[in-house]
């Protein structure tokens, strides 16, 4: 179970004006901070926790296979094929942690463990066959102009030859969207170089959630009439930032790559800071709350608790995501299902004591 720490009648009355103050200071420093340093390019190296363990040297390692691929664009094309499930399975038969359909894993799937076998249900194979099939995409189109890694991406969903004949991306919606995603959900596995921008939207989300402080916490709940207006942690978060017109998935874990990931000393209200026992693996994170800045969050933390301000330095803070639209526009809609499948997920990831 999750430790809570109660900051108290006092503090929780305060309300608007305790959140007002937190933001309005946070956002003045954090303007200074913004001015002083730049962004400059992106780092291939992987946010701590972002793969999961098991996986995090195989990707390190097969996603410097070539210059038109990285760690991180390889981590989000696996996350967005499977959600990380070795197991997984869609409905066209595409198998595996990164979803290679019987014909394209006979042409390139590649012994990665080096064993004797080509497995399509081992992540030791799947994933250097992935980044090997990204690299020979990119082979094919080399002489095209354009964004290397773009042209590959477009490749990957639409064919070597459609990126030959448009001299680039071609014009359909399906592989442009595509190509954007995976782009997009690629910072959200890249260690941020310099801070990472502040969210638009932040202040609006906080404002809702502050709305809600003292309301019962019910598992999950969305805070609709049927639930009586009430939320759990990963409920509460989602309407938050809908208020403001960014959809986030239902369960914490998902909301944790709807964006890139400032360290602990980066923190901006609005930011989400997320829970976890597992500290090496972001899809075993458990619990969710909003920043609003001097160490606190906003969270319905759970079952007979009210929706709050609690400390985030506990032992099991895991890290914080600053949710843009584009990052929460990135996020597959639906992973396919194990072969071993069970029924629906539950509406948060743990049981009640979220």
């Amino acid at each position: 179970m999750r430790k809570a720490w109660f900051v108290g009648t006092a503090v929780a009355a305060a309300g608007v004006s305790f959140v007002l103050l937190l933001v309005v200071g946070t956002y003045m420093v954090a303007g200074n901070l913004m001015n002083g340093v730049g962004g400059g390019g992106r780092a291939v190296g992987l946010v701590k926790g972002s793969v999961p363990a098991a996986y995090q040297a195989l990707v390190q390692k097969w996603g410097n296979l070539c210059p038109a691929i990285n760690p991180a664009l390889l981590a989000a094309q696996l996350y967005q094929e499977s959600g990380w499930n070795p197991r997984a399975q869609s409905p066209a038969a595409a198998q595996g942690i990164a979803q290679f359909i019987p014909g394209t894993w006979a042409a390139h799937g590649v012994d990665g463990d080096q064993d004797g076998d080509r497995d399509v249900w081992d992540p030791a194979d799947a994933i250097p066959s992935a980044a090997t099939y990204d690299c020979s995409l990119a082979k094919y189109v080399e002489d095209v102009p354009g964004n290397p890694t773009h042209n590959m991406l477009a490749s990957y969903n639409a064919g070597a030859y459609a990126v030959i004949k448009y001299g680039g991306v071609p014009p359909y919606k399906e592989t442009q969207n595509y190509v954007q995603r995976i782009t997009e959900l690629s910072k959200s596995f890249a260690k941020p170089v310099g801070r990472v921008d502040p969210s638009k939207q932040a202040a609006g989300a906080i404002y809702y959630a502050q709305k809600k402080l003292g309301t019962p916490y019910l598992w999950g709940g969305d805070g609709t009439a049927a639930d009586g207006g009430r939320f759990d942690c990963s409920g509460l978060t989602k309407a938050a930032y809908a208020s403001v017109g960014i959809t986030l998935p239902r369960v914490a874990n998902d909301q944790y790559n709807a964006g890139e990931h400032p360290s602990r000393d980066e923190l901006l209200p609005g930011d989400l800071v997320f829970f976890s026992d597992d500290l090496t693996n972001s899809r075993a994170i458990r619990h969710v709350g909003l920043y609003v800045g001097g160490g606190y969050m906003i969270d319905a933390p759970r079952t007979g608790a009210v929706i709050r301000f609690d400390r985030i330095d506990t032992p099991d803070y895991f890290g914080a995501t600053r949710v843009t639209a584009a990052g929460a526009e990135a996020l597959p809609t639906k992973l396919p299902e194990s072969v071993e499948a069970a029924g629906p997920a539950a509406p948060e990831e743990t049981g009640p004591d979220l």
